[in-house]
């Protein structure tokens, strides 16, 4: 007998982004992914089990990949001793991780800051998936939120952690949003150098104003 294909997942899964942030979530169904990656129906069902399960590798595949950049710029604007001016800076570089990220993997930065999680993921989602994407969330709060706080101002109370979220998930999404959605002919992104430089002197200016006491 012949040995059975043998298919590359990341591939698979870099095919099911990109029809996702092209077409809209709703129309990434196996058969679409098959055509489109050249994969046959089951063995897209042998590797994933159904089409939750592979909605869910997908978005945790590329939320993993960005937490761990984020958090890697961190450490690299923190040092070892870090000052208040390396505190600040690390907030600025983990701001612009999306950014960063456009450039290595365009279809996955679109993704995660232009489609909510919510239309990807539903109830159907397998338990150990969703345990998943709770201890990703745990490490958003304590490798970049608490630990940013932290760094800033020595606390991690709500008000401080709020301030952060502000720096490093809302307004890069209220100022990457736009150029995210302008792709090339190429599929590549290329977000504006004065757009990033907005988003750091924004960060900065919040960061200017200590948060209040809890």
């Amino acid at each position: 007998m012949p040995r059975p294909r043998v298919h590359d997942l990341d591939q698979l899964l870099d095919v099911a982004e990109r029809l996702v942030v092209d077409d809209g979530p709703e129309r990434l169904t196996v058969r679409r992914l098959s055509a489109a990656g050249g994969v046959p129906n089951g063995a897209i069902y042998h590797a994933f089990g159904s089409l939750a399960a592979l909605r869910g590798r997908m978005w945790l595949r590329a939320a993993t990949d960005f937490l761990d950049l984020q958090a890697a710029l961190i450490d690299e604007a923190l040092g070892t001793s870090p000052t208040p001016e390396d505190a600040m800076n690390a907030v600025v570089a983990a701001a612009d991780a999306p950014a960063v990220v456009a450039d290595r993997r365009p279809a996955a930065a679109r993704m995660l800051m232009t489609v909510r999680r919510e239309q990807l993921l539903g109830p159907e989602l397998p338990e150990e998936l969703a345990d998943s994407l709770l201890g990703l969330d745990r490490r958003l709060v304590s490798e970049v939120l608490c630990r940013l706080s932290t760094a800033m101002w020595g606390r991690q109370d709500g008000p401080s952690v709020e301030v952060i979220t502000t720096c490093v998930v809302d307004l890069p999404t209220a100022l990457l949003r736009r150029p995210l959605r302008q792709v090339d002919a190429d599929g590549a992104v290329r977000i504006p150098a004065d757009v990033r430089e907005r988003l750091a002197a924004a960060v900065r200016a919040v960061l200017d104003r200590e948060p209040p006491s809890r």
